[in-house]
């Protein structure tokens, strides 16, 4: 009786894909879950979120859109289309990072927790669907959305770097400082997600249900979240400069820092324009990408060596020195967690 055979350790045997191939696909990944972000919200910008009326089906009757549906069918199944397209872009992650030489076992794990993120957020868009845009159901397939760039984009740093126990390339006060500012900028997203499902949202008709919050009082709540992350990031390069920490993590706060500027005079304009559906749709982008710049800036603050050479592969350019020397405290056992202030995480 033949025995059944992996097809991922079968095309190990025959394709060795570079470290530029993992590179490469990492990069399609975090471009298509933020991509898939975006046209999210103009599902709802154009007022097509229940354009498509069921779920998995696009009608009773079919799996596509039908004429008879008009544009906003067009536009809500054309979304759902994309879900392949970052399928795909993630499925190339997994099997680039399983048949590489040496293997990146990191960067495998990575790609299948991005899979299990989407299947949940397909169900969750279902539920959307199924429940008339329900705002809760709507917040919470965009934080699962958010989850997904934050996978997205360590798969993203770790296919560049190599495979050693983390070593801190900053002091303990600047990484609880970062650590305080991403916990805020958590915050900044979710209360983000209350500002929208409770207030008029353009693109929306008027009888969707809305969250029984106060909108102005959770609007001015997201905007002295913002400013708390604005100086705390301002706080964060400050400190850094002070400390002298190497190029790569000042460059990275300093990008925040960019992001964060450009995204709230985006939701001032929103704001006094009465929430203009253009100015929406820049809004939900510089979300999605405030949170990658600030995964970046956690990501730089520690460093694992360079990424593992191949057999015979011998061209590789040293790491800079300023990239790989550590901080003067004791570097970071393995096993490190998120939680503890004083060491970076061992699994990123």
């Amino acid at each position: 009786m033949t025995a059944l055979r992996n097809p991922l350790a079968a095309l190990d045997r025959r394709w060795t894909p570079s470290p530029r191939t993992l590179r490469v696909a990492t990069n399609a990944a975090l471009v298509m879950s933020v991509v898939i972000v975006v046209t999210g919200g103009a599902v709802r910008l154009t007022g097509s979120g229940l354009g498509c009326d069921t779920w998995p089906k696009c009608t009773g009757d079919s799996l596509v859109t039908t004429p008879e549906m008009g544009v906003h069918g067009v536009i809500e199944f054309g979304n759902r289309l994309l879900t392949y397209v970052l399928a795909a872009a993630i499925g190339w992650v997994i099997v680039a990072s399983r048949c590489a030489n040496p293997r990146r076992r990191s960067v495998t794990r990575l790609g299948w927790y991005q899979v299990g993120v989407v299947l949940a957020n397909a169900i969750v868009g279902g539920i959307t669907v199924l429940t008339g845009l329900n705002p809760f159901s709507v917040a919470a397939h965009f934080l699962l959305a958010t989850a997904l760039i934050t996978l997205t984009t360590i798969a993203r740093r770790r296919a560049r770097e190599g495979d050693e126990a983390p070593h801190p390339l900053v002091g303990p006060p600047v990484r609880r400082a970062v650590y305080a500012v991403t916990a805020a900028c958590g915050a900044l997203v979710v209360v983000g997600t209350g500002v929208t499902g409770s207030g008029r949202h353009a693109g929306d008709p008027g009888e969707i249900t809305r969250m029984p919050f106060d909108w102005e009082m959770i609007t001015r709540l997201h905007a002295a979240l913002a400013w708390v992350v604005v100086l705390g990031t301002i706080a964060v390069i400050v400190g850094m400069r002070l400390m002298d920490a190497p190029a790569g993590p000042r460059a990275r706060a300093r990008d925040l820092l960019i992001v964060l500027l450009a995204q709230g005079a985006v939701g001032y304009v929103q704001y006094a324009l009465d929430e203009p559906e253009l100015l929406v749709g820049i809004h939900l982008l510089g979300a999605a990408v405030t949170w990658v710049a600030m995964i970046r800036l956690v990501l730089s603050l520690r460093d694992r060596g360079p990424v593992p050479e191949r057999p015979g592969d011998g061209d590789r350019a040293p790491a800079t020195p300023a990239a790989r020397e550590p901080i003067a405290d004791s570097p970071l056992p393995t096993g490190a967690t998120a939680g503890d202030g004083e060491r970076a995480p061992a699994g990123v």
